[in-house]
């Protein structure tokens, strides 16, 4: 089960079939889209987001083996502004996109904060680990400023073509000695 999550200006709630739509609206970004991995679609489908929640997302969260919560403020409830997963896969544990309108105000680090806490600390997970395309310098900030360290870096395919990517990791140890 994916409980609600809280932070200072933001909640995190579990993704339904009825976000669809807005998800759908605000989504095929290229600013948003174009350091995702290839295995977003692009172009972005008109069924896209229902599709994506509805065949991969809500089943993996029914199955345990992924979480998800779209971002909103709190100031604005009904407003979806981001999305944020975890995965149980070997080396890709989280992703998350963003509103252009909303980068660069620390609300995705607020959201990666509380996101990673609960992998370590409900999930009991060891290891974090999230590949980021080299020019996405606002999702390397992020890794940064929760103390993960980069591991290695491999060429990786995107939504907007072949780039080495970073493949950062943090330890629950690590993590809540930072806490």
């Amino acid at each position: 089960m994916t409980p609600d999550l809280e932070t200072r200006r933001l909640l995190l709630l579990p993704p339904i079939v009825a976000d669809a739509e807005q998800i759908q609206r605000i989504f095929p970004q290229w600013e948003i889209v174009k350091y995702l991995g290839k295995v977003v679609p692009w172009p972005y489908p008109p069924d896209g987001a229902m599709t994506f929640l509805r065949d991969q997302m809500l089943p993996s969260m029914k199955r345990g083996d992924g979480w998800a919560w779209t971002i909103r403020l709190k100031a604005a409830p009904a407003r979806i502004i981001g999305f944020i997963s975890l995965h149980n896969r070997e080396e890709t544990h989280r992703g998350f996109w963003i509103v252009p309108e909303h980068q660069g105000q620390g609300l995705m680090t607020e959201a990666c904060n509380a996101v990673t806490d609960f992998w370590f600390n409900t999930l009991n997970m060891l290891v974090l680990r999230v590949p980021k395309a080299v020019p996405n310098i606002g999702s390397r900030r992020i890794s940064e400023k929760q103390g993960m360290r980069l591991l290695r870096t491999e060429e990786r395919d995107f939504v907007s073509g072949r780039y080495t990517a970073e493949i950062w990791e943090i330890t629950a140890k690590e993590w809540n000695a930072r806490r």
